[in-house]
């Protein structure tokens, strides 16, 4: 009997112990910061698969091909994960790119030959400013431990594509976007709006105006 009693009572121990953790988890919401820094970058996924399949269609320079070709893997991947801890988070993610990142699509797909090929990179090198930044600023305020770690993630290989970017915008003489002191995306020195700025050019752009990815209005510190 006394063993049966025992194992009741140590049964009802794990249970009452478990249960202020699994409520402390359940009222866990992600922070504003971390809900528009995974729609943000959900929507640059949706930009850059989109125009790296274009890339690939209508590109005339071979390393214009190889990169649509490397970004379509890579931010398909990031995509994954972006959904995934979305989903754990209850976090509602669009189903289409922003309107500019739309736009910005829809002027590539008037493009061919070389000319497409500047413009390409041009949007590029925006755009991967932009998503850096983004990530950025992810990394140094988020408050969601997943978020933050898949924003931590995502950076390296978001500098890769950049990196390589400039490289290539050198050989076919594209401006390039100025970097801080310590080589980090900031172009012209100014301070850019966190995911869901106020201002309207999206990862994307022309690169004459560093607006966020997001689509919500609330500016926060310098951020892709």
């Amino acid at each position: 009997m006394w063993g049966i009693k025992r194992l009741g009572l140590l049964a009802a121990l794990v249970v009452v112990g478990l249960a202020p953790a699994a409520a402390a988890q359940a009222a866990a919401q992600p922070s504003t910061q971390d809900t528009q820094y995974l729609q943000a970058v959900h929507q640059v996924n949706l930009f850059e698969i989109t125009a790296g399949n274009l890339a690939q269609q209508k590109g005339q320079n071979q390393q214009v091909k190889d990169l649509g070709k490397m970004f379509v893997t890579d931010h398909t991947q990031l995509d994954q994960t972006v959904k995934s801890t979305a989903q754990q988070l209850n976090v509602q993610l669009p189903a289409d790119p922003t309107a500019d990142q739309q736009k910005v699509l829809d002027k590539l797909n008037g493009l061919s030959g070389a000319q497409f090929d500047k413009a390409w990179v041009t949007a590029q090198l925006a755009g991967h400013v932009q998503a850096i930044q983004a990530t950025q600023t992810e990394i140094s305020q988020g408050s969601e431990q997943s978020v933050v770690q898949l924003a931590q993630d995502a950076l390296p290989v978001l500098q890769a594509h950049y990196d390589a970017l400039v490289a290539l915008a050198q050989t076919l003489g594209v401006p390039v976007p100025q970097t801080s002191a310590s080589g980090t995306p900031s172009p012209g020195g100014t301070t850019s709006p966190a995911p869901g700025g106020t201002e309207s050019s999206a990862p994307g752009g022309t690169g004459t105006e560093e607006p966020a990815p997001g689509t919500t209005e609330t500016p926060a510190p310098a951020q892709s």
